[in-house]
């Protein structure tokens, strides 16, 4: 599903440059779990976002589902995001003006899905999320556990194939954290690819591969037996 080659990212200003990846190669195979670890600042989220589409890379190759993405334009990444990828951030992302509902129908407005069809698909997906029951609520009137409930929800409203996943424990404790995991859990069982950043070793330990960064580079990877 993922691929890359001699993946680069560079940033500059006037008076530094920084190279967060460094020829990276990668690849992911459809169905996957791949946990990505590493220091602060070793170039996790950078590797993310590039998969993601969300920033392009200043060298390399970039291949999702076969197509060679990585020098597409911002609207050819934007078209190539709708309903494949979904994201999961640590700070939800949520927007506070809209209710649980309206946040996670907000994937199917931008793909012009019709009403009745976003009905039916945001009322399974918060069935599926137990979360149902606070659909009419806005952000800051749930838990954290619940945001990133409704964040997940609103990743996987559109079905994408893949779910990309910075950090999303991090802002929440032990058993939110797990449930959480959980759910990552059950929606790669069900066939959705997860690449997932983390600081955790615990959450690391449900998927099945480790990659870790140093640098901006690869340095290990881990293959998890998983039971």
């Amino acid at each position: 599903m993922i691929k890359t080659q001699e993946l680069s990212k560079v940033f500059r200003t006037d008076e530094v440059e920084t190279t967060a990846l460094n020829k990276v190669n990668l690849e992911i195979a459809d169905g996957e779990f791949v946990a990505i670890m590493g220091p602060s600042g070793c170039g996790k989220s950078t590797l993310l976002n590039i998969i993601g589409l969300l920033d392009n890379p200043s060298a390399g190759k970039l291949w999702i589902n076969g197509a060679e993405v990585a020098g597409f334009s911002e609207r050819n990444r934007t078209n190539l995001r709708k309903g494949n990828i979904g994201f999961v951030f640590q700070s939800f992302n949520l927007i506070d003006e809209l209710t649980v509902y309206e946040n996670v129908e907000l994937p199917l407005l931008y793909l012009k899905v019709s009403a009745a069809e976003r009905r039916k698909k945001v009322e399974e997906v918060l069935e599926r999320m137990k979360i149902t029951h606070r659909k009419k609520h806005f952000p800051q009137q749930l838990s954290g556990g619940q945001q990133q409930r409704v964040a997940i929800a609103r990743a996987v409203v559109t079905k994408p194939k893949l779910i990309l996943a910075d950090e999303p424990t991090g802002n929440l404790d032990s058993a939110n954290g797990e449930e959480v995991m959980n759910l990552l859990s059950e929606l790669n069982n069900d066939g959705t690819t997860i690449v997932m950043v983390t600081h955790s070793p615990t959450d690391a330990e449900r998927a099945h591969r480790i990659v870790h960064l140093f640098d901006g580079q690869i340095v290990t990877e881990n293959i998890r037996q998983i039971l």
